[in-house]
């Protein structure tokens, strides 16, 4: 199944274009589904039709869903949220706050996650365009395979072991005393099979024959500097970038004194997304005339990114974010950080890993044993590749 994320920016016009490319991947013959897991839908108001949380037929070959986190929740986590509704309880909430914090924060990045590797499973769809939701938020959903499994390889997965052992002999003093029942195996397995499901679905999203991200962007400043750092944190996951969608460039038609100044910035802006995200192929979408919503409207922007019948379903660039290179006696693991300073990346290792920190996004990554019996003996920035090379102590 082919899996393309769309991601930006709030409000640069990511749901008008995956709306887009379910029409046009629909009219090549590709069952498509287009699924919003941005908290904040908006998917049913682009295509001007009611949607749920399970998918509904739009037009022939075509479907559109908006993930509901609460049927998740409880399709998926039931028996914990079950359990913390009880430890709340306990401590004296009722039963409406203790339901509503029974939802810990994120977990809606985290069904986003289920229920794409759930569509995969079922292999219903040729192709899953995810309208995924702002960029910060898509980036947090992107590294939860890796944060999460760290943590569980090091923590809940001890914590499980013992929990399991010592219940029967502990629970009947713990009752009594603090109200409420010690998680039993049911709950103490939920997590992990969740994590288990996630982990299989990271092979899929750093797969970049089968899934891509188009960054959607306006000719903005503050647009194409979140962008840049998007694209390389991207990189960072070793998720693939295969194209730019440059939305909403005032047309050259348009004379009007008030927008003189706004089309100068953006020319300059334009040649600013050319210049930065090269080789990428950078598709320029017009300012229109009307709002994009209902199918009429999503059709003209459609012709726009995709005339000629061309098949959105495609791999537009094969983007390379990882290598290993031998060079005599040593090794380089090379980075694709576009747009990032060597002053701006901390390194340090750990045993078989590399921990890699740009800013608050940080990434463990577990070394090949090539590399893990090595030490880290340099790092430089080149070409935008992050070459850090490995020698013997």
């Amino acid at each position: 199944m082919r899996v393309i994320l769309m991601t930006g920016k709030g409000g640069v016009g990511k749901t008008s274009v995956a709306a887009a490319t379910g029409l046009r991947c629909a009219e090549m013959g590709h069952r498509t589904l287009v699924l919003s897991t941005d908290p904040a839908h908006s998917l049913a108001d682009s295509f001007d039709i009611e949607l749920g949380h399970d998918p509904r037929l739009v037009r022939p070959n075509l479907w559109g869903a908006e993930l509901d986190a609460l049927k998740e929740l409880e399709g998926n986590w039931g028996a914990v949220k079950r359990y913390i509704t009880q430890v709340l309880q306990a401590q004296g909430l009722d039963g409406v706050q203790a339901e509503e914090l029974a939802i810990l924060p994120g977990m809606d990045e985290i069904f986003g996650l289920v229920r794409m590797k759930r569509h995969y499973d079922e292999g219903e769809y040729d192709v899953l365009i995810i309208d995924s939701a702002p960029t910060g938020t898509a980036l947090r959903l992107l590294s939860l395979p890796e944060v999460g499994g760290w943590y569980m390889r090091r923590f809940y997965k001890p914590f499980q072991g013992i929990s399991v052992a010592l219940r029967p002999l502990v629970e009947p003093f713990f009752r009594p005393i603090a109200g409420f029942s010690l998680p039993n195996k049911e709950v103490m397995d939920a997590p992990y099979e969740f994590y288990e499901q996630i982990e299989s679905l990271e092979k899929i999203l750093t797969d970049p024959t089968q899934t891509s991200v188009r960054l959607i962007m306006n000719p903005e400043k503050m647009v194409i500097k979140e962008s840049l750092r998007a694209h390389a944190y991207l990189s960072l996951y070793n998720v693939a970038t295969d194209m730019v969608v440059a939305n909403r460039i005032i047309p050259e038609e348009v004379s009007d004194p008030f927008f003189a100044r706004w089309k100068g910035n953006q020319k300059q802006y334009r040649q600013e997304i050319h210049d930065n995200f090269s080789p990428l192929p950078i598709k320029e979408v017009p300012l229109y005339s009307e709002e994009m919503c209902g199918l009429e409207a999503l059709d003209r922007l459609k012709e726009t990114l995709y005339p000629d019948g061309e098949d959105p379903a495609q791999i537009y660039y094969k983007e390379t974010t990882m290598r290993i290179v031998q060079e005599q006696q040593e090794y380089s693991l090379e980075v694709y950080l576009p747009g990032i300073e060597k002053r701006q990346v901390e390194l340090s290792k750990t045993g078989d890993e590399l921990n890699i920190r740009i800013g608050n996004h940080r990434r463990n990554l577990v070394l090949p044993q090539a590399l893990a019996a090595l030490q880290p003996s340099g790092a430089r920035m080149e070409e935008d590749y992050l070459k850090i090379r490995f020698a013997a102590v």
